[in-house]
Parts: C-alpha cells; structure tokens; sequence
C-alpha cells in the first residue's frame, strides 16, 4: 500500500492520508502544524476561517511542500472572481493548488458552471496564468463524476467512498483509472457511523478503529488521497496512529470491515 501519490507533474508528491477542515471544525493551528509534521501535505480548506486556513497563512517557504486544495463554491465567473480573490488573500498565498467545484450534484450546475461565464471558465484562466493547478469536482452523484470526467474539463475528482459506500469501485474507478485522474475521497468514517456498533451487529464483533477505516479506503489503489476530517486534537491523533502501522489490510480484516460497513448501510440511516 503506497504511502505517497502523484496528483500531476507540478505539484509535490502527497502524503495518500489528507486532512480537511469543515464548519465548525475545533482544529486550533498547532494541530494542523502537528499533522504536517507528522507528514501530511494534502490540505483541503472548507473556505472558512479556521486554523488550517490561520496555518497555511504563515507557511512562508514551506508552503511549496504541501498542496492546498479549497472547496469552491461560485457557479458564475462573476461570483468566482471574488472568491479567488478572497482565498488568496485569507492563505496568503498567490496560486491554489486545487479548486475543487463544491458539490455539484445536477447536470443543471455542471451545465451552469461549464457555460459562457460559468465558473469553470475563470477556473481555466487562473489555470493557464499559473494562479491555480488543478480544477477539481466533488460530488455525490457517482454515475455524473464518470461522465464528467470524460469531458477532459477536470483534473481531479473528490467523491465519497467507504465500506458502507462502496458503489465507486463500480461507477467511478473504471473511468478514473483509464483516463488517469486522481480521486480524493471522503467520508471515510461514514460520518462517524463505522467505528460504532450496529443493532446487528454478531456477539462479540470487534469494531473497526477509525485507522482501520482509513486503511480500508487506502487499499484500493485508485484511490491517491483519503480524506481525515477530525473535530479535535484527540480524533486526530487516533487517525494519525495509521502512520505508526501502515499496511493493507489482511484478507480477514477487508471481509470483516466489509460486513461492519453493509450492517451500517442498512442501520444507520440516509445521508446522501
């Protein structure tokens, strides 16, 4: 199981275990120091001030070693302006590694976004005057994010997938790994469900960690980087244990979590 992947030639080699930040998110700057220093350089930033957005304004030269990616919201290129402008500002930084279009779950958006003046427009213009690296798109529509990424218009794909969410192994990854498009996904934990008991659960079930989560996602190698999103310095030092015992699982380990993941499906509840 690979520890680093490649996301395109001018961007550095990431650690295959990202972080992401999201509302609300009780990450102070020293974690985020903490998980760089333990080897995490794929930064994902909700938009917001946070202190992952407070960390990567004070990189100085060390932010050429890491990618930071942000979640990108604007569907017009007059919207986008301003937001790229803002996330300049607020990371102090002059380029972007990524802009990932944030949850575009219809054709109507993508039609919006990818029309005369739509946001992927002023996307491709930061892209070419080398303000930005990547343009990303992160949904939950699998069967849109193949056919989107055969359009030759995105470089990146950021989907859900987990051992309760399995259906990109069928929908998604063929496409991805053919036309050679790096995935980042999420939602590893299955928002928290796969580390806890099911009423199904059999006597005596022993529950996968949140490291073993992350391992079972990490496995598959059309995945390059998972996403942890941890609420606090304890959570992510339990995620971070993964890099203290980095392997794929055993045969016995991916059918047991496999298992946990169909009870949680069908236990605990709809989200998406």
């Amino acid at each position: 199981m690979d520890r680093t992947a490649s996301l395109a030639p001018n961007l550095p080699t990431v650690s295959r275990l990202g972080l992401a930040t999201r509302g609300g998110s009780g990450l102070r700057p020293e974690d985020v120091e903490h998980a760089i220093a333990r080897g995490v350089n794929y930064l994902n930033w909700c938009g917001h001030p946070d202190g992952m957005s407070q960390t990567i304004a004070h990189l100085g030269t060390a932010r050429r070693n890491l990618v930071v990616a942000v979640q990108f919201q604007s569907r017009n290129s007059r919207h986008a302006v301003r937001e790229f402008e803002s996330y300049l500002k607020q990371l102090k930084t002059d380029y972007l590694d990524a802009a990932t279009l944030y949850y575009v779950e219809s054709g109507e958006e993508w039609s919006a976004i990818t029309a005369p003046h739509g946001s992927w427009e002023f996307l491709d213009t930061q892209k070419r005057a080398g303000r930005l690296r990547l343009i990303g798109l992160t949904t939950h529509q699998r069967p849109l994010a193949a056919m989107w990424a055969q359009t030759g218009l995105l470089d990146l794909l950021m989907i859900r997938y987990n051992a309760a969410h399995r259906g990109a192994e069928k929908d998604v990854f063929p496409v991805t790994s053919q036309l050679g498009i790096p995935v980042v996904t999420f939602t590893a934990l299955r928002w928290g469900a796969l580390p806890n008991p099911t009423p199904e659960d059999p006597s005596g079930v022993q529950l996968p960690t949140p490291a073993d989560c992350y391992r079972f996602c990490l496995a598959n190698r059309n995945v390059a980087v998972v996403l942890m999103a941890p609420a606090s310095r304890p959570e992510l030092e339990s995620d971070l244990a993964l890099f203290d015992d980095w392997r794929p699982p055993s045969a016995a380990e991916r059918e047991a979590i496999r298992a946990h993941g169909e009870r949680v499906r069908r236990t605990a509840g709809t989200f998406w």
